[in-house]
C-alpha cells in the first residue's frame, strides 16, 4: 500500500474520496475536495483504498454533479496553477538586476539573488493570497463575520507587501492594502 503515488484517487474510511497531491516518507497529502487537504499517515494505510480507473469512470458516468465539477476544477488549478498563472511583467529598470542582502557584519559574505527569482516569488505569494481569499469566501463552515475578519487580515498582508510594488511594470498587478481593492 505504500506505493500510492501523486495523482492516484483514493477513498478514506472517514473522509471519503480524494486525490493524492503529495507523498513524503511518512505521509500522503490528500485533497478531499470541500473537506480540504489532509496529511494521512502511512501507518494508517488500512483506512485507504485505491479507487480503480474503472470505478472512477463508472462514478463519473453515473453521478457527475456540481461538486464533482468543482473538485475537478480545483484539482486542475492546484496541480497546474503555478505553471498556468497569469504573466506578470517585471519593471524594465529591474530586468537583469540582483537583490543583495548585506549582513551588518562586514566579515560575512552578502547573499545575491537574481531580481527575477525574487520577483517570481513575490508574484507566487500574491497568487496564493488570492487563492486563500477565494477559499475563505467559499468556505461553507465559516460565518460571514469570520470571513470578514480573515479578509481584513489578508488586506493587511497586501498592505505590508506594497513596498514591493516598485518591482511591477503595471500598476494593475500591484498590491493594494486598506486604501483600495483588487479584483
Amino acid at each position: 500500500m505504500n506505493e500510492i503515488a501523486i495523482g492516484v484517487s483514493v477513498e478514506h474510511d472517514n473522509f471519503g474520496r480524494g486525490k493524492v497531491v503529495d507523498v513524503t516518507d511518512l505521509f500522503w497529502t490528500i485533497d478531499f475536495g470541500k473537506r480540504g487537504t489532509m496529511d494521512i499517515s502511512k501507518r494508517q494505510h488500512e483506512l485507504l483504498r485505491v479507487i480503480t480507473e474503472e470505478e472512477q469512470q463508472t462514478a463519473m458516468a453515473n453521478t457527475f454533479t456540481m461538486h464533482d465539477l468543482e473538485y475537478t476544477l480545483r484539482g486542475l488549478l492546484e496541480n497546474w496553477g503555478d505553471s498556468q498563472s497569469e504573466f506578470v511583467e517585471l519593471g524594465n529598470r529591474w530586468e537583469g538586476g540582483k537583490l543583495i542582502l548585506q549582513p551588518a557584519d562586514n566579515s560575512l559574505k552578502p547573499k545575491e539573488i537574481p531580481i527575477e527569482t525574487f520577483f517570481h516569488k513575490i508574484v507566487m505569494l500574491r497568487d496564493r493570497l488570492r487563492t486563500m481569499e477565494q477559499k475563505i469566501n467559499a468556505h461553507s463552515k465559516l460565518t460571514d463575520s469570520e470571513k470578514v475578519e480573515m479578509q481584513q487580515y489578508i488586506t493587511k498582508i497586501y498592505g505590508s507587501l506594497t513596498t514591493f510594488n516598485v518591482l511591477f511594470k503595471s500598476s494593475l498587478d500591484q498590491f493594494v492594502g486598506d486604501k483600495g481593492t483588487k479584483e
